[in-house]
């Protein structure tokens, strides 16, 4: 499907091609993707250069060899605790022995400075504004811990997003879609009439999951290949092409 075939300007009204009635956009924080913001927060290069910095300060504490800043590229996209049981064991820690004390470390590291390296992928300020001025609903559903994923939001975007949704008690992490169901619950709209876009496999899944039209991402982490295999309806390469499925 072509992104042109796709008009939401009447997101209310509108039923083309086989996408249904648009009511609600996810954005999805890959928050580096939240992991860290990825999708729409980081430049990649901000991402794959702060969690190697964290990380690797805490594998030298626990005696552990250092790790390739490559790697974070995969490490990143199910949340921050699953970013620190694959380092770990890449790392020398294969039993988990460092586990609870690295997870209390980095979040202690990343809630002293959330907006470390944090700045909004080219295009993307612009694209979320026309999206506002089309009459859709934004919000951001990440695996990031819920106090930080607000606060980036709320610096980097202010007044852009409806909703902000972080991983808490009350949330599973993604894949497991209560984070994007419970939004458009509250946005009063059906999961059929959302469109949620992300950078991962795992964002995919998520989106799938919740039963919304799921975009893929290609500024962020992964591939095309991945996007596919994992359930993207649709694969953008760039912010801007978001908005062309308005047009």
């Amino acid at each position: 499907m072509k992104l042109q075939e796709v008009d939401l300007r009447n997101v209310y009204r509108i039923w083309k091609s086989n996408l249904g009635p648009f009511r609600g956009f996810f954005r999805s924080t890959p928050f580096v993707s939240l992991q860290t913001y990825e999708d729409f927060k980081l430049e990649k290069e901000s991402i794959v250069e702060y969690n190697p910095q964290t990380l690797n300060i805490i594998m030298e504490k626990f005696g552990l060899k250092t790790l390739p800043v490559d790697n974070f590229r995969y490490y990143s996209g199910e949340g921050a605790n699953m970013l620190i049981r694959r380092a770990l064991k890449d790392a020398g820690d294969p039993e988990l022995a460092h586990y609870d004390e690295g997870q209390k470390l980095y979040r202690e590291m990343f809630e002293a400075d959330p907006m470390y390296k944090v700045v909004p992928y080219k295009g993307m300020p612009e694209t979320l504004k026309k999206l506002k001025e089309h009459g859709m609903k934004l919000a951001v559903c990440s695996n990031k811990p819920h106090p930080a994923a607000v606060k980036v939001i709320a610096q980097l975007f202010d007044g852009e997003f409806d909703m902000v949704v972080g991983q808490s008690e009350a949330i599973r992490r993604k894949p497991a879609p209560d984070g994007p169901l419970m939004v458009a619950e509250k946005f009063g709209v059906k999961p059929e009439e959302c469109m949620y876009v992300g950078d991962t496999s795992t964002d995919m899944k998520t989106g799938k999951a919740a039963g919304m039209y799921t975009v893929g991402a290609l500024w962020g982490f992964r591939d095309r290949k991945e996007l596919n295999e994992n359930g993207a309806d649709l694969v953008a390469e760039k912010p801007t092409d978001l908005v062309k499925i308005c047009e």
